[in-house]
This record gives structure tokens, C-alpha cells and sequence, in this order.
């Protein structure tokens, strides 16, 4: 294993928290526990609890709509305080473990134990003497595979996790079977007909297997196999079919880790970092290496592991909060998909940093909903098109959780958010999904039924408008002409109108219409567009700057003022509850503004912080406070932007590299407009190999200023910067 990617540990994890994980985007293993109790938590992407959700609505208030926009437009600030219909907040259906498999052994003096996981194969290893356990999800064939070396072995299947419901019904099945042991788990949520199921097919070369209900006793057996799925269903599941789908899979280790490797090994080695770092640091285990916040070893490791982790926890659907994994049933915020700014930040790699894998999570993510997105607009908005809620449990996309703090039903800026990453991989492909042409025709048709109020200039009127998380200074949450709704449905219209040309001179004069930005009185973008509404500095969310990043709206180049005063919001914008995903949002937009001293700031308030367990997973809070993906899977993102960024007609190189890494490569990058780069730097040059998919002219910039680049597909083009 390579010690970049890859990460060991030379002490047991106590903590679900610090276990090594692996994933294939549907089912996924959390390996932790000490010696002869090793115990694999089992999870698996749809297990969400019931807890009524499933039969929430959005809320029938598109009659209510006229005269709320009416009171707003008048100056009566809190009036969308009362743009309700009198719910209480609604969580999400809470995403859970499904149980743990539990492995005990009988070694009397454990010698020479490690623990690691390799990045490459996705392979989480367990090692001492007289004990051997290897663990991965295949993407070939869907199963979680665990093969294990040990004298002496009990086997179990346990649903007894932290916060489990007391009342889950629970029935537990171990039979005997020619090839070894058949053990079962079914659990049926309380009051409600909905179930998972658990199949282990337990495989043995040589040595005995004796039933110890629930579970199974291996005794004398050369190595164990065991395959394990997971199906949530309504019902009684056909286990026997289950069983026989993991009897027709090769019944060997090697065999199984062939097919999958070539899969998860292809996608995760196209993009590589490397910072020059020591050598011996490298070699540390992580839990070493997190105690040096300033070693380039930790950011290469650091970017492998949230590459891997991401790539892991995205296929059936994209990652959650936690990603694909949690070890205790009361997961914070109910493990959520939460759209108005997470799901983005950990997914922001994805096109540059060549993980279609991960565009597709989100696409079908997306797609999936898009009839509940239309019920949105019509309930609430009394509009066509669609409306994509704040929150969702991955089976609805309804927009049912919001009060009066959190009047996340007022967010129209969504749909377009959430389609951006797959608007960035159809430029860096240089095609045209047609799922999200379509998607972007629908979000325009919102704005065209939405956009009617206009204000003393002619300029159409965003009302009512919602800055997640964020209220005025001076007024309540829904408010008018947030900066990220304008920036939003400008770019939704015109970006619809690319997609589609017949519609195009409509759609783009619409999005003339719209308002320009508001510089406040310290100089900075304001959060509210609208006259006197004043800013709230203080807060974890950078909505207003969405035209910044990832929109290419307001940038150095094309809009300097602009960009000047969103460097002066990004000065004045506090950390609030130093939540892990608002550092790293700082550092996108900053990197964007050439900011390389914000960047290093921001990236060591996570790496100074105590955000990272010893697996390598993150924490939402500093001390490692909340089990969450955020840093995690963003972490990646930030580098590649502070190396390289583009746009369908602009390459821009080392625009905000801070002074700790002055050397490196960052190899396989892909661009928008459809070249893939490696670059080389040094403290004296860089050099950067482009090689492009179809000819184009684009825009170099670098520090030295700005001249034209004429790439031509399939030749590799070769630059070298004297200064950057």
C-alpha cells in the first residue's frame, strides 16, 4: 500500500467514530473494535426510519403568495413569518445502520497488531498474530466481502447499535448449509410495515461450522468468506432468493476482488496530488500525521482520503451528511441530503477532479425527484416548472421542513444550485445531458410563471426570497431580492437558454430584467439586493457569494468591482459556530478571488481544529464534535480550485496557492472546456501539459496577466511559466 493512499493505525479503534471505512455508493462497511471483537458496521444508502415524513406535503400556500409579496414590497419586514400553514417542523426520515456483524476470536496475547485501508482497492485490513480480516464493498457485484484468517471464530449478525429503537422488530435466522452457515437479520421499523433485511452467506475452506443461535462457532477452517446484502422492502422478503443470488458469486476472495478493483482503482487513481512532502511523514499513521496541521503530508493524505471517501459514499445516490455511514441510529440532522449548501460543498470535486461517478449520484438524486419538485411550484408558488426542497431523506423531494427561523420553503434558489454540477460536467464532457436540459427548461418555466413583481425601476422583484441559513440585520429570514436568488435565477435562464435556442431570446431577456447586485455601505456585496436591508455578518453559510462561487457570475477578470466587494463580504463574514463546511466554503470562493492567504487561513482552521478522526472521516464541529462528511469530502475541492480553475473559455493557473506548498503535481484535472491538465510547479517555474478533447481558444491567466490559448484536439500543448 502506498502510504499516500492509503492510511494505517498501529492502535485498535475504540470509537465507531475512528474505524476505517468502505463503500461502493449503495451498501457500506465501518471496520472497528478491538482484538477478538472485531465488528463491521453494516449500512446501506435507502435505510431511512419512518417517522411520518413519508406522508408530508408541501404546503398549500400559492393562494396566500399575492398578498404576502404585496405586505413584503409595502415594508412589512416580518410578514413572511406568517406565510405558513401552521405545521411544526418536520424532520427528514433519519438515515441508520442496519447492524453489525461481529466477529470474535479466542487469541490469548495479541502481537504486532495494524489496522489500515487501502485507497486504491477500497480494502480495510485487520491484522495481528493468528488474525487476518480483510473487508471491501464491491462495485462489481454489489455485496460487502470479508474474508478472515483465524483458529478459532463466532459469527453473529447484531442490530444492537447506539440509539436504536427499543421497539424494532427484530428476527434473527442461522441454518447450516454445505459451503458453511446462512445467518439472517430482519428488522420491521415500529408502526410501520416497512422492513430491512440482512443475508450473510458464511463460506468456509475447511474446519467445522456449529450453530450458537444467532450466530454460527468456526472452528479449525483454513480462511472464512462471507458475503453480506442488505434490502430494504415492505413485507416478507424471499430470503432463500437472496441467498442464492450470494451462492451464484465466485466463492473466492481474489476472484471477487478482481472484478471490483478495475472499477473503484480506475476512478479513484485519475487524479493525483502531490506536495513534495517528507517521506517519513508520509510513512505515519494518520492519527500521527493530524498532530502536524503545516505538514504537506497531511494535505496529500488528507486529499487522497477525501477522494476515496467521496468515490466510496456516491453511486445509488450521492453522499449524505455522514457520506454512506453512521454507527449510531440518531444520526445529526437526520443524516439528510441537505441541498442549501452541504450536498454541493461535498460534491464540488466532482468534474474537475474526474469523478462522473459522482455527478451521476447527483443526477439521480435529481432526476428521481423532479415530479416532487414540480409539486413544490405548484403548492407553494402556484407556478409551473419545478422547485427543489432544502432537505431531503433521499426518497422524497418534497418540501415539507421548515418554521419560522428556518423558512426554508421560501428558497427558490435550489434547482439551480443543485443542477450546476451537472451543468459543469456537460461542459467538461462537451456534451448535453438531455435529463438536465430538460431539468434547466422547467427551472426556467418556475421563473417565468414566479418572476411577475417588479420594483420602482422596472427591475422584476425576487419575492419572497430566503439567504440560507441567514436573516437582515433588520428584518425577518424571508425577505426580497437575496443575492443568491438573483444570482441564481439569472443563471438558471441563461444557462436554459443555452440548452435551449428557440427559447433563448425570451429566457435571456428575462434575466436582463433582473436587478444587478447591491454594494453595501462597508464596501461589501450585500447579502439582500434590496434597499436598507442590512447585512448579518456573523454566520456559517456564504449564500450571497454563490455568483462567486460556483458560479463564474462575479470573478477577477470580467467583474472587478464586483469581485472587490465580494472580497471585502468574504473579510467581514464571521465563522458563527465554526462549523467545518463554512471554513471550507470561505476557501472555494477566496481561492476564486485570488486569495491565497484566505485560503491557507481557512484550510487551517479545519486542519487546526480537531475536524478529522484517526479514519480519516470528519466532524461538523472543531474537537471532532458530530460524525459528518463535510470537511471530508470538500477538502479535495479547495485544492484543486487553489491550483487550477476554468471555465468554457478560461484556463487560470496557481491563481491562489498559499507559501506552505511551494512545489508539487497535481496530475489528471479536468477542465470545461475539455482538456485534461497535469501540473508541475516549483518555487521558481511551472509547468502545465494540456491535452484537449476539441479544439478551442481559451484564456490563459496567470499572475504575469492574460493571453489567448489555441488548443487543438489531440494535441498536447505544453506550457511553461517563468511566473505565476
Amino acid at each position: 500500500m502506498s502510504p499516500v493512499h492509503g492510511t494505517w493505525e498501529p492502535r485498535p479503534a475504540g470509537r465507531w467514530e475512528d474505524g476505517f471505512l468502505s463503500g461502493n455508493g449503495h451498501h457500506g462497511t465501518l471496520v472497528f473494535g478491538e482484538p477478538n471483537d472485531e465488528r463491521v458496521v453494516v449500512t446501506q444508502h435507502t435505510l431511512v426510519r419512518p417517522n411520518g415524513a413519508d406522508r408530508a406535503r408541501p404546503p398549500e400556500l400559492a393562494a396566500e403568495l399575492p398578498a404576502l409579496q404585496d405586505r413584503l414590497l409595502a415594508g412589512e419586514l416580518d410578514a413572511a413569518e406568517r406565510f405558513t400553514d401552521g405545521r411544526d417542523l418536520q424532520w427528514v426520515q433519519p438515515f441508520h445502520p442496519a447492524f453489525q456483524i461481529r466477529l470474535r476470536g479466542a487469541i490469548e496475547d495479541v502481537r504486532d497488531y495494524r489496522r489500515s485501508v487501502d485507497f486504491t482497492t477500497g480494502v480495510t485490513r485487520t491484522r495481528y498474530e493468528g488474525w487476518d480480516s480483510e473487508v471491501f464493498v464491491s462495485r462489481a457485484d454489489d455485496v460487502i466481502v470479508q474474508r478472515v484468517t483465524a483458529d478459532h471464530l463466532d459469527i453473529s449478525l447484531d442490530h444492537r447499535l447506539p440509539g436504536a429503537p427499543k421497539d424494532l422488530g427484530v428476527g434473527q435466522g442461522a441454518v447450516l448449509t454445505p459451503e458453511g452457515a446462512l445467518l439472517t437479520l430482519r428488522a420491521r421499523y415500529p408502526g410501520s410495515d416497512r422492513a430491512y433485511t440482512g443475508v450473510t452467506l458464511v463460506q468456509l475452506t475447511g474446519g467445522t461450522a456449529t450453530l450458537t443461535p444467532p450466530g454460527v462457532r468456526i472452528s479449525g477452517a483454513e480462511s472464512v468468506l462471507l458475503l453480506t446484502r442488505v434490502v430494504r422492502h415492505t413485507g416478507e422478503l424471499d430470503v432463500m432468493a437472496e441467498a442464492r443470488a450470494l451462492r451464484d458469486l465466485p466463492d473466492d476472495h481474489t476472484a471477487l476482488l478482481d472484478r471490483h478493483t478495475p472499477l473503484h482503482g480506475t476512478a479513484y487513481a485519475r487524479v493525483t496530488l502531490d506536495l513534495d512532502a517528507d517521506p517519513a511523514e508520509r510513512a505515519l499513521p494518520g492519527s500521527e500525521l493530524l498532530e502536524r496541521p503545516d505538514s504537506p503530508a497531511l494535505l496529500e493524505r488528507l486529499f487522497a482520503a477525501g477522494r476515496y471517501h467521496l468515490l466510496s459514499a456516491a453511486g445509488l445516490l450521492p453522499p449524505r451528511l455522514t457520506g454512506l455511514w453512521t454507527g449510531d441510529w440518531d444520526t445529526a440532522w437526520s443524516g439528510a441530503f441537505t441541498n442549501d449548501a452541504n450536498v454541493n460543498l461535498q460534491t464540488a470535486s466532482a468534474a474537475a477532479a474526474a469523478l462522473p461517478e459522482v455527478t451521476e449520484a447527483l443526477a439521480s438524486l435529481i432526476h428521481g425527484q423532479l415530479a416532487d419538485w414540480r409539486d413544490n411550484a405548484r403548492a407553494i408558488f402556484g407556478a409551473r416548472g419545478v422547485v427543489a426542497p432544502p432537505h431531503s431523506d433521499g426518497e422524497s423531494g418534497l418540501t415539507y421542513h421548515f418554521s419560522r427561523e428556518y423558512p426554508l420553503h421560501l428558497w427558490t434558489a435550489g434547482a439551480d444550485w443543485l443542477l450546476k454540477p451537472l451543468v459543469d460536467h456537460d461542459e467538461t464532457t462537451g456534451t448535453r445531458d438531455p435529463r438536465t436540459a430538460a431539468a434547466l427548461a422547467e427551472v426556467a418555466l418556475f421563473y417565468e410563471d414566479f418572476l411577475t413583481r417588479t420594483d420602482a425601476d422596472g427591475h422584476l422583484v425576487v419575492v419572497p426570497s430566503y439567504s440560507p441559513e441567514n436573516r437582515p440585520a433588520n428584518a425577518s429570514w424571508g425577505a426580497i431580492n437575496a443575492a443568491m436568488d438573483l444570482s441564481a435565477a439569472r443563471h438558471a435562464l441563461t444557462t436554459a437558454a443555452a440548452y435551449h435556442p428557440q427559447d433563448a431570446d425570451r429566457l435571456r431577456a428575462l434575466a436582463d430584467r433582473l436587478p444587478p447586485h447591491r454594494v453595501n455601505d462597508d464596501g461589501a456585496l450585500a447579502e439582500w439586493a434590496w434597499p436598507n436591508l442590512e447585512d448579518t455578518y456573523d454566520h456559517r453559510h456564504l449564500s450571497h457569494l454563490y455568483g462567486v462561487w460556483p458560479l463564474d457570475e462575479i470573478n477577477p477578470y470580467d467583474t472587478p468591482d464586483l469581485a472587490g466587494a465580494a472580497r471585502r463580504a468574504l473579510e467581514l463574514r464571521g465563522a458563527e459556530n465554526d462549523s467545518a463546511h463554512g471554513h471550507l466554503h470561505h476557501a472555494l470562493i477566496a481561492a476564486r478571488l485570488r486569495d491565497g492567504e484566505r485560503v491557507a487561513h481557512a484550510l487551517g482552521q479545519v486542519l487546526k481544529g480537531d475536524f478529522f478522526h484517526a479514519s480519516l472521516m470528519s466532524a461538523h464541529y472543531p474537537n471532532r464534535d458530530v460524525y459528518n462528511a463535510d470537511a471530508a469530502h470538500t477538502l479535495p475541492a479547495v485544492l484543486v480550485e487553489m491550483l487550477v480553475q476554468s471555465t468554457p473559455d478560461r484556463l487560470v493557473l496557481l491563481p491562489a496557492l498559499p507559501d506552505r506548498y511551494p512545489s508539487g503535481r497535481l496530475l489528471g484535472v479536468r477542465t470545461r472546456f475539455g482538456a485534461e491538465l497535469d501540473l508541475i510547479w516549483t518555487p521558481r517555474q511551472a509547468t502545465a501539459v494540456l491535452r484537449p478533447t476539441r479544439s478551442h481558444r481559451v484564456e490563459l491567466r496567470t499572475s504575469s496577466g492574460a493571453e489567448p490559448l489555441d488548443l487543438v484536439a489531440g494535441e498536447d500543448h505544453v506550457l511553461r511559466l517563468g511566473a505565476w
